[in-house]
C-alpha cells in the first residue's frame, strides 16, 4: 500500500523540491544507513555524496573578504549622505574637509562613490586660473582689496570693502556704506593695518583695481608702512582673481539666499559669514584647513562618530559640525 501511494504521488510530482534542511537531513542519514539500503532514497547515490561534500565544506569554510578595498562603515556613509543632503551646495572635496575636522579619514574618491550610490551627484571641479599659480609662490605679505555691491530690498545700493590675505586666505570685511568717499576708505585702510599689526602681519604689496573710490590718501596709508601698491590692468578681473573669487563665494553661499533690509543687517550677516569662512570653512588651497583654525578643536573618537552636533548660522543657511562633548 505504501509503495502504491508513493507511485501515485510520483505521478503527480515527478521532481519533488527539497529544501536545504531536507538535503542536509538526507545526507546525514545516508552516512548511517548501509550502502545497500540507499535504494530507499528518492535521489541517486551521486546526489547524496555531493550533498554531503557540500555540507562538510560549509562546516569547515571560514568567512573571508574578497579582493578590493573594504567598504566604508555604515555610520560613515550615513554621515557623508547627511552632510551632502543638508548642504546641497557642497561638493565631495568640501565634504572631505568637513570630515577631516571631525577626524574621519575618508578619501575623496570614496566620498564621490558614496554620493553617487545614494543618487547624489558631486559638484564638478572648477578650473584653476594661471594667476593663482603665479601668486601662490609670492603670496606672503600680499593683500588684495576690492569693492562689491549688494542691493537691499528697498533697492538701495550698499558698498562693501574687503581685504584678503593671499597666503592664508583670511578675509577682513572693512565696512559697509552707501557712500564710499575718500575719507571713509582711508579710515578703513588705517583700521586694517592696526588689525594686522596686532597679529604681527606686515603688508608688502597691496593689490587693487583702478576704481576711483581708492583715492591717493588710501594708497598713502599703505605706502607709509613700506608697502607697494600694485594696480591691475584695465578690465582685467583675473588679475585680482583671489578677491573676485571670494566675491563669488560670499554671494553663492550667503548673500544670494538672503534679503538684505538695510546697512546694519548686511554688516551683521557679513560678520557672521566671515567668521565662519575664516575659522571653519575648509579651503582646498590650504590642504582643506580653514585660514584661521579654531584653537582646541575636539577630536572625534572612533566609537563616537554618530555623535556629531550641528551648529546653525544665519537662521540655518550655514552649518558647522562639531564632535559632541
Amino acid at each position: 500500500m505504501l509503495r502504491h501511494q508513493l507511485a501515485v504521488l510520483h505521478r503527480q510530482t515527478p521532481h519533488p523540491r527539497l529544501e536545504p534542511a531536507d538535503r542536509a537531513l538526507v545526507a546525514a542519514i545516508s552516512r548511517v544507513l548501509p550502502r545497500a539500503r540507499w535504494s530507499c532514497f528518492i535521489v541517486t547515490p551521486q546526489t547524496l555524496l555531493r550533498w554531503h561534500r557540500r555540507m562538510v565544506a560549509r562546516a569547515w569554510t571560514y568567512p573571508h573578504r574578497g579582493p578590493g578595498r573594504p567598504p566604508l562603515a555604515e555610520d560613515v556613509q550615513q554621515l557623508i549622505v547627511r552632510l551632502a543632503r543638508e548642504n546641497p551646495r557642497w561638493g565631495y572635496q568640501r565634504i572631505k574637509g568637513e570630515l577631516l575636522r571631525l577626524n574621519v579619514q575618508v578619501s575623496a574618491t570614496a566620498i564621490r562613490t558614496t554620493l553617487r550610490r545614494h543618487g547624489l551627484d558631486p559638484a564638478p571641479r572648477r578650473a584653476i586660473t594661471t594667476w593663482r599659480s603665479f601668486l601662490r609662490d609670492q603670496a606672503a605679505g600680499i593683500v588684495a582689496c576690492d569693492f562689491f555691491t549688494v542691493e537691499s530690498i528697498w533697492l538701495r545700493r550698499l558698498y562693501v570693502l574687503f581685504f584678503i590675505e593671499l597666503d592664508t586666505r583670511r578675509v577682513h570685511v572693512a565696512g559697509v556704506t552707501a557712500n564710499p568717499d575718500g575719507a571713509w576708505v582711508t579710515q578703513q585702510a588705517r583700521n586694517l593695518l592696526l588689525v594686522l599689526g596686532e597679529r604681527g602681519r606686515r603688508v608688502r604689496f597691496l593689490l587693487r583695481d583702478r576704481d576711483t573710490k581708492f583715492c591717493r590718501s588710501f594708497d598713502d596709508v599703505f605706502r607709509s608702512e613700506g608697502a607697494e601698491v600694485l594696480l591691475t590692468p584695465v578690465q582685467a578681473p583675473n588679475a585680482n582673481a583671489y578677491a573676485e573669487r571670494w566675491v563669488r563665494t560670499v554671494h553663492a553661499e550667503c548673500l544670494d539666499w538672503l534679503l538684505i533690509v538695510e546697512r546694519g543687517h548686511l554688516d551683521r550677516v557679513l560678520r557672521a559669514y566671515v567668521e565662519h569662512y575664516n575659522q571653519h570653512r575648509p579651503h582646498r588651497a590650504l590642504a582643506l584647513e580653514p585660514p584661521d583654525p579654531a584653537a582646541g578643536l575636539r577630536i572625534l573618537a572612533e566609537d563616537r562618530r554618530e555623535r556629531v552636533h550641528r551648529r546653525d548660522l544665519l537662521g540655518g543657511l550655514l552649518h558647522e559640525y562639531q564632535p559632541a562633548a
